[in-house]
């Protein structure tokens, strides 16, 4: 068998029957060797005998979601290559040619784009259409490197084998982001074509949530790029902390008229180094452990940070920063004595004992990563 087309399916008995006659319609005038496959996930309105008395295979999913309906789906399905849509009669099954041309021309993945094809009026809320879907999708392509326009379309093709390959687990909407950033991960040949969106045939609220399903899919690509969920932020965080910190150490900052830095702007640059350095290290731990687990996520300069680190360099670094700390402390303290104990300058001491301070509790954190770094590889 070459194609199965997959369609999900929760409570669609107003459209269901019509996609699985569509899908077998388009299978039958091209001469394609395929089944339609309806993966239901607890349908109580009758879907499941619609869709049989169509023509289409049922497979009952018992695991609630989205993901979950199309992975049970997939793994269910028989054809070398599976066709994905919603049963909503929100896209059309009667034009498949360009997935089907696609796929057998060797793409493992082809996706669906419907900015470059057409949402018709009433077809997609307004907040998804310039807001949800644009803002993820340059999201997705600029965390993954990924060419793909679209990546929440409904609608796409793919190699049944190469996407089981890519270990899919998502139960919910993200699934969608889930399937592009593994198969960009993974470098599979990835293709987009021009699909034209629907209204649905629904009768009811669509089970879609934007809010919540958006932040599910912008969890789940942080989550596999730590180089800019955790990298990018702590390294600009500890430049700017670091920066401030040396610069306000020496002499106040003044903007005539607008606003002067001193030992408030002092103390907030020295939380923000610190805070930058404790947020880098959460990016080598992520990448560390991802390695060890065998987890794929985005490559870049963390791994090569990685190779240049060692335990010893690290300690021996964070022990040079805690002990220039710890003598700044002492210098204060002798300063202090030399005013017998008494009333102090904060203009003047605290310029000293907030660099002590930053330098001690980098230094420790510099050291106990190390640490950590080192357990998260031991064999």
């Amino acid at each position: 068998m070459e194609f199965t087309i997959l369609m999900p399916c929760l409570d669609e008995a107003l459209t269901v029957e019509t996609c699985v006659q569509k899908a077998r319609a388009y299978l039958e005038r091209k001469g394609i060797a395929g089944e339609i496959v309806v993966a239901d996930n607890g349908s109580t309105d009758g879907s499941q005998s619609l869709a049989e008395a169509a023509g289409a295979r049922v497979v009952d999913i018992k695991r609630k979601g989205y993901g979950a309906a199309l992975l049970g789906g997939i793994e269910a399905a028989k054809g070398r290559y599976v066709i994905m849509a919603d049963a909503d009669d929100s896209y059309d099954f009667t034009d498949l040619d360009e997935f089907v041309d696609r796929l057998r021309r060797g793409s493992k993945l082809v996706v669906g784009n419907r900015f470059q094809g057409s949402i018709l009026p009433g077809a997609m809320p307004v907040l998804n259409r310039y807001l949800g879907n644009p803002v993820l999708s340059f999201i997705g392509r600029t965390l993954f490197s990924s060419r793909i326009g679209d990546f929440h379309c409904g609608m796409r093709g793919f190699d049944r084998q190469a996407i089981l390959e890519l270990g899919l687990r998502a139960p919910g909407m993200e699934f969608a982001s889930e399937m592009v950033v593994k198969a960009s991960l993974a470098q599979l040949d990835i293709a987009e074509v021009p699909t034209t969106l629907s209204p649905d045939g629904r009768q009811r609220a669509p089970h879609l949530r934007p809010w919540r399903d958006g932040w599910r899919h912008l969890r789940f690509m942080l989550l596999r790029n730590p180089h800019w969920l955790f990298l990018y932020p702590g390294l600009l965080l500890t430049v700017l902390g670091l920066t401030g910190t040396a610069v306000l150490t020496v002499t106040p900052v003044q903007i005539p008229g607008v606003f002067t830095l001193d030992i408030n702007g002092l103390l907030y640059f020295a939380i923000a180094a610190i805070v930058g350095v404790q947020i880098t290290f959460f990016g080598l731990f992520a990448v560390a452990l991802a390695q060890k687990i065998k987890l794929r996520i985005a490559n870049g300069f963390l791994e090569k940070l990685l190779r240049l680190s060692s335990l010893e360099g690290a300690i021996a670094l964070g022990v040079c920063l805690a002990l220039g700390g710890i003598g700044g402390a002492l210098y204060a303290f002798l300063q202090w004595g030399h005013l017998s104990f008494g009333a102090l300058m904060p203009s003047e001491m605290m310029r000293i004992t907030i660099p002590s301070v930053t330098a001690l509790a980098i230094g420790t954190q510099i050291v106990f990563g190390g640490f950590m770094l080192g357990f998260i590889e031991i064999e």
